[in-house]
């Protein structure tokens, strides 16, 4: 579906690499290119008609993102590096001040290293609790174990919308409802959903929910950090600088701006807010739900040749995304990857930032594999002739 608009897919190639980046379409390239070559300007910052134009194209974007997650307000969209700066602004910019000792976050271990490591930090200045929720037998969370890790002590949870190993999707809006009669906050890392399904924060109910452009056709170096608005305006700002005041003097004396523009020091990406708005009206072109059901019979297709190699070991058969996690028997997981290479078949071999997943999977590494709407049955097919090799693993080690 839509090789055509991916000059990557011209080369003979096999990408399953999708949920670590996307490749990115003609649009998104040449609205890059054309804000470099015809209208190249700063953003918010001069009173000439090419600043203006950039000033329009550069909201017009947080307008489009406002739409394409079902935010209510436009100030409810801030821009950041990716998933990992908006997460970690939540952290420290907001969680910091707002928890207290021995209060309690709940997170789960197949969670990304960028949903971990910001809050064992915390855990340590702050002195308050990091606890995992419990996964199931398809490693799955639950809202019944996350109620059941819920205490008086609990004040946020904060999961993926979908896990990049596991590839479960969260029943977020269940959890969110529960979670808010009780007062806690739930922050969502949605890095590898927005690129595959229909997102819609309002209706999901998250209080944040940050991602990535990379990881949905778009340039890399952007992002999104989505607030709701009256704790996204209780966030402080971890970078300073122009943009973001009102007004300062010799005296200390300092006005910031409002949301978004308080949180968007410095000189922005402004290419990348471009390349972003290319990817997400490409997107919607397309048809999330459309997506959607496309990857998930594709996974489906995969999972079923996959079951049908006796040396194959899959780890999520049962998940409702994209990403299958697999190794190839007694073979470790760089050189199964190393081998497919030599086939020109591009997969994720590791542990993929989810390094304390290998406590309830039992394993390390494995290899991933991520899907995309540009992936298709050829490309499973290719795969499935490579790991079919009866002499695979001699040829894998030797």
């Amino acid at each position: 579906m839509k090789r055509e608009d991916f000059p990557m897919l011209k080369q003979d190639i096999v990408y399953f690499d999708n949920g670590a980046t996307t490749f990115k379409p003609y649009c998104v390239i040449e609205a890059i290119k054309k804000y470099y070559t015809e209208y190249t300007a700063n953003c918010h910052r001069g009173d000439y008609k090419l600043s203006l134009k950039v000033d329009n194209e550069y909201e017009h974007v947080r307008e489009l993102v406002k739409e394409f997650i079902n935010a209510k307000r436009s100030e409810e969209i801030i821009f950041t590096s990716g998933a990992t700066d908006g997460l970690n602004r939540i952290v420290f910019g907001f969680f910091k001040y707002y928890l207290n000792q021995d209060d309690e976050i709940l997170i789960a271990k197949s969670e990304h290293a960028s949903n971990i490591l910001p809050w064992m930090e915390l855990s340590r200045t702050k002195k308050v609790i990091v606890k995992y929720i419990p996964l199931d037998e398809d490693y799955k969370i639950t809202l019944k174990s996350v109620i059941s890790s819920i205490t008086n002590k609990t004040k946020v949870i904060s999961l993926a919308h979908i896990t990049n190993v596991i590839g479960d999707v969260r029943p977020l809006k269940e959890i969110i409802d529960y979670a808010h009669k009780l007062g806690i906050i739930v922050v969502v890392d949605g890095a590898q959903a927005i690129g595959h399904m229909k997102v819609d924060v309002s209706e999901m109910g998250a209080d944040f929910y940050v991602f990535s452009g990379h990881k949905m056709y778009g340039p890399t170096g952007i992002g999104v950090l989505y607030g709701k608005y009256n704790l996204l305006d209780k966030i402080e700002p971890l970078c300073y600088g122009g943009g973001m005041n009102a007004t300062f003097d010799s005296t200390g004396k300092v006005q910031y701006k409002e949301l978004p523009y308080a949180l968007e020091a410095g000189t922005p990406n402004i290419a990348g807010v471009i390349g972003l708005g290319a990817a997400v009206r490409y997107l919607n072109d397309i048809g999330m739900n459309k997506i959607h059901e496309y990857e998930i019979n594709l996974r489906k297709y995969l999972v079923n040749k996959l079951s049908n190699l006796s040396n194959i070991d899959i780890y999520n058969k049962n998940s409702e995304a994209g990403i299958v996690a697999f190794n190839v028997q007694d073979v470790f997981s760089q050189d199964t990857a190393i081998y497919l290479d030599k086939h020109n078949i591009y997969v994720r071999a590791g542990n993929h930032c989810a390094k304390i997943l290998k406590e309830e999977l039992g394993v390390k590494n494995t290899c991933r594999i991520g899907l995309a709407f540009y992936n298709n049955y050829e490309d499973v097919d290719k795969l499935i002739k490579a790991l079919s090799n009866e002499n695979l693993s001699r040829d894998i080690i030797f």
